[in-house]
């Protein structure tokens, strides 16, 4: 007796079923690419629970005739491909036929629909693959798909579905897509009732990418338009200042259709390369129309990768897009400047130590013949000089001539700064200074207290030991504002990463106390846009987030809320961690809580640290190089980069052939 058994119809379309409707998102994708496909230039989507019990898909389309309705649910039932010839330049979403005769094998769906020839529309039911109801029924020019108990019939698909609001999100996010996809159509999303989308459908992909994404994220982007050997390409892209973390939020649009395309994605990078930092990467909403022969859609079963006839055309068009886009849009990025001290009590708290990290004070700016005299309003007015009715002295002219004092208030009384200039009027009171005075501009840092035995500025000790006359070790200074010198003893000079070493540092604070505890408040909560599967990843761990000291909360329509966050954070810092979070664990795909909650602690580390090239006193790199003396196990920052380097006496001695 034979072993292979032709499956039974019922069972066949269940297991094709399979390949097409893997979700609820994957129903509503086909759904509203049908009715694209007939012409709708509105289109309503409902869900409840997550879609697993209820999808409502209305358009208003051109519909169906009667006699095409109950064919259009058997298997490869289309009125899009013909012949074979149709494959080589296919111009719709759809082409297969496979969708509704899937979506009906594994759910009970009910449909209305009428054609504008129509006086009556039609109504047909079907359950399971099997036909229950075909009948009149009054409704409007256009379609509506009523879908409900997806996987009714196989509770092994069911187990496999996810919690309801993550399955409305992946809803959310096709729908994102298909919006920025098709500007021209108006696209509503009910979601338990309350309306979660809804695009204008003027045709202007601006108004699209506002309604998806905000007001935000649009205002970050640059205009795209470019032709190249009859590849045209336009949307936007971002601006390099707003970049990302990941690729979450590069869209790419072939024909009208959601697409991942390696060769867009690496050309896009390649324009950008050398605008962003290393570890960023633009977003972008691009479109890129080209004839319908010269791309191949029928390649992934969800139609999300394309193959193209020649793929360096694509990559050249899209380079030189965003490249000219660069050179015409771009402008430095502005920061509008706040007259007020910047204080970091969150580094102080973390480091357990009284370390603060100041901004570089400004030097006061070199004067010159063809200069006046600042006006600082810092600075003490000079009195208001007496009217002298006699004839001006007139002195030799020389660059170091002085007319006017001013007093400094980080300087004692008797340091002043003079300016040149050709002529002065000096009153009688002044005879000393009959002859020129050249006196150097006195450097803006306050005025030390004295005391009767100074060490000598530069050369602070920082391990203060017991005998002062001997230190074991002692603080040069530092290096390309990022690098500290430190002798130690005789023969050893070590170099300190400052930023290396304060990160290890902060990070050791965090995991032994955890983040919680240095948690603030913000006075306006930041608000990130992410991708809806970022948004998910980040709702689904809010106690991992409130464990590190960030309170998230749901904005809507995929955006975030940070209302508090570790005092080391500001507000910019603060969404780019969780942006960067979010983005991490998406890609983890594993619920390790502890590696997450540690790459978290990397993150605020690093942001709150000090930076290479900020301005340290030496008090400060003192006490910093003081706690790595504490803490002699911490040798490598959390990236594992080394913190010290040290040179012996003898290798620094060779350089010079001295040993």
């Amino acid at each position: 007796m034979g072993k292979i058994n032709v499956l039974d119809a019922h069972v066949a379309e269940l297991i094709a079923a399979g390949e097409v409707v893997e979700r609820p998102a994957s129903v509503i994708k086909e759904m509203v690419e049908n009715a694209i496909d007939a012409g709708a230039s509105a289109v309503t989507v409902e869900i409840k629970n997550g879609g697993i019990s209820y999808m409502r898909i209305t358009d208003n389309g051109c519909g169906m005739s009667r006699e095409d309705v109950p064919v259009a649910f058997l298997r490869h039932a289309t009125s899009k491909v013909a012949v074979q010839d149709d494959l080589e330049s296919i111009c719709t979403l759809g082409f297969r036929g496979e969708a509704l005769a899937s979506i009906a094998a594994v759910a009970k769906v009910d449909v209305m629909t009428r054609t504008p020839e129509e006086t009556m529309g039609t109504r047909y039911v079907i359950e399971g693959g099997e036909e229950k109801l075909l009948d009149d029924a009054g409704c409007p020019q256009g379609t509506t798909f009523l879908i409900r108990d997806l996987f009714y019939n196989t509770p092994a698909r069911m187990k496999f579905l996810k919690k309801d609001v993550t399955e409305a999100n992946a809803v959310a996010g096709v729908l994102d897509k298909i919006a920025l996809s098709h500007p021209e159509i108006s696209l509503r999303f009910i979601r338990e009732g309350k309306e979660q989308l809804h695009t204008p459908g003027d045709g202007k992909l601006k108004s699209a990418v506002y309604a998806v994404y905000g007001r935000d994220f649009t205002n970050g982007l640059m205009p795209v338009e470019y032709e190249y050997e009859h590849i045209r390409v336009w949307g936007f892209v971002s601006r390099p200042v707003n970049s990302r973390p990941n690729r979450s939020m590069q869209q790419v649009f072939i024909n009208g259709r959601f697409v991942k395309s390696r060769t867009a994605m690496a050309a896009l990078e390649e324009a950008f390369k050398g605008s962003v930092m290393v570890g960023k990467f633009p977003a972008c909403v691009l479109h890129l129309e080209m004839a319908f022969q010269a791309v191949d859609v029928n390649v992934h079963p969800s139609k999300l990768e394309v193959r193209f006839v020649n793929e360096r055309p694509v990559f050249e068009a899209v380079y030189h897009a965003v490249k000219t886009a660069l050179q015409k849009e771009d402008r430095p990025k502005e920061v509008v400047l706040e007259n007020r001290q910047l204080l970091r009590p969150a580094a102080e708290e973390l480091r357990g130590e009284q370390i603060s990290f100041h901004q570089k004070p400004v030097a006061p700016v070199a004067q010159t013949e063809a200069l006046r005299p600042m006006k600082m309003p810092s600075l003490t007015p000079p009195a208001p000089k007496p009217v002298i009715e006699k004839k001006p002295v007139a002195l030799p002219r020389s660059d170091s001539m002085v007319h006017d004092t001013w007093r400094s208030p980080y300087e004692p009384a008797k340091a002043q700064e003079i300016f040149p200039i050709e002529e002065v009027e000096l009153p009688e009171a002044q005879p000393s200074l009959s002859q020129p005075v050249a006196v150097p501009a006195p450097e803006p840092v306050p005025a030390q207290p004295q005391t009767e035995k100074e060490e000598p500025e530069g050369t602070p000790d920082f391990l203060e030991p017991a005998a002062k006359e001997a230190p074991a070790s002692r603080l040069i200074g530092e290096v390309f504002g990022t690098y500290i010198l430190m002798q130690q003893g005789d023969g050893q000079l070590v170099l300190i990463d400052k930023h290396a070493a304060h990160e290890r540092l902060l990070y050791e604070k965090l995991r032994k106390e955890g983040g919680g505890s240095y948690a603030q408040m913000l006075l306006e909560p930041a608000t990130v846009t992410l991708d809806k599967n970022e948004y998910v990843a980040v709702l689904d761990a809010r106690e991992l987030f409130e464990q590190a000291g960030f309170e998230v909360d749901d904005f809507g329509s995929g955006t975030i809320a940070v209302r508090s966050a570790p005092l080391s954070l500001d507000k910019e810092d603060a969404a780019a961690a969780v942006m960067e979070m979010a983005g991490y664990l998406v890609t983890a795909r594993r619920d390790l809580t502890t590696e997450h909650l540690d790459w978290l602690y990397h993150n605020i580390a690093c942001r709150a640290a000090v930076k290479a090239g900020d301005f340290s006193s030496m008090e400060e790199l003192a006490a910093l190089a003081q706690r790595l003396r504490e803490n002699p196990d911490v040798r490598y920052c959390p990236h594992g980069r080394p913190i010290s380097v040290v040179i012996t006496r003898h290798e620094l001695e060779k350089q010079f052939g001295r040993a």
